[in-house]
C-alpha cells in the first residue's frame, strides 16, 4: 500500500480546492477538508494536523509533525513555502492571563479567544520546532532558525530566529532565478 493518498482518495475527501501532484501521508490527520485548499506539487508528510480554514498555494511541504490549526480566520501559506518537522502555527488561541476559562470544552461565554489570520509568504522556511502565534505575517523570502517563537511581522528577505524571533541578518535572493529557470525547464 502506498503510504499517500491517491489523487482519487484525496477527492473523495472534499477539500474546497485540489491542485495536482499533492502528496497527503496516510498518517496526516485533516480536519474540515471542505475549508482546506491545496496547490499544485504540495506534500504533506506524517502525523501533520491541517484543521480549519487553510489556503496552501504550490510547491509547499508540510513535513512531519507539523500542526497547523486554521480556526475560522486561517492560515494563508504562499508558494514554495517549507515548514520544517514539529512546526505549529495557530490562527486563535485563548487567553492564558487567568481572566478566562480556556479550553474547548468551555462555552463561548466564559472564554477569550484571540483569533486573527496568520499569512506566510512566498519562499518562507521555517525551521523545526518553531511556534507561530495569531495575526503575524512572514514577509516574503523571510527564513526562521529552528526553535523560533514567532510573535511579529518579519521583514522581507531576512533571516530570523531565537525566543521571541528576531532579525539577524538579510538573506539571499539567489532562489528567485533559480525558481525562474525552474519553471521555464517545467514549462517546455
Amino acid at each position: 500500500m502506498n503510504s499517500f493518498y491517491s489523487q482519487e482518495e484525496l477527492q473523495s475527501m472534499g477539500f474546497k480546492e485540489l491542485g495536482a501532484n499533492v502528496l497527503v501521508s496516510r498518517k496526516a490527520s485533516i480536519y474540515g477538508a471542505e475549508k482546506i485548499s491545496l496547490g499544485n506539487n504540495v506534500r504533506v508528510d506524517d502525523f501533520s494536523i491541517l484543521s480549519g480554514r487553510i489556503e496552501i498555494g504550490n510547491h509547499v511541504h508540510i513535513a512531519a509533525y507539523v500542526a497547523l490549526y486554521g480556526g475560522e480566520d486561517g492560515i494563508f501559506i504562499e508558494d514554495f513555502v517549507g515548514l520544517s518537522a514539529r512546526t505549529s502555527v495557530y490562527s486563535a488561541t485563548d487567553d492564558y492571563s487567568g481572566a478566562a476559562l480556556t479550553n474547548p470544552t468551555i462555552p463561548e461565554q466564559y472564554r477569550n479567544v484571540e483569533c486573527s489570520p496568520v499569512y506566510i509568504g512566498r519562499h518562507v522556511l521555517v525551521g523545526a520546532t518553531s511556534v507561530i502565534l495569531p495575526g503575524v505575517t512572514l514577509a516574503e523570502g523571510s527564513s526562521f532558525g529552528s526553535f523560533s517563537f514567532i510573535t511579529h511581522d518579519s521583514e522581507e528577505w531576512s533571516m530570523n530566529m531565537g525566543i521571541p524571533a528576531k532579525k539577524v541578518k538579510d538573506r539571499k535572493k539567489d532562489i528567485l532565478e533559480l525558481e525562474r529557470k525552474m519553471m521555464e525547464a517545467m514549462e517546455s
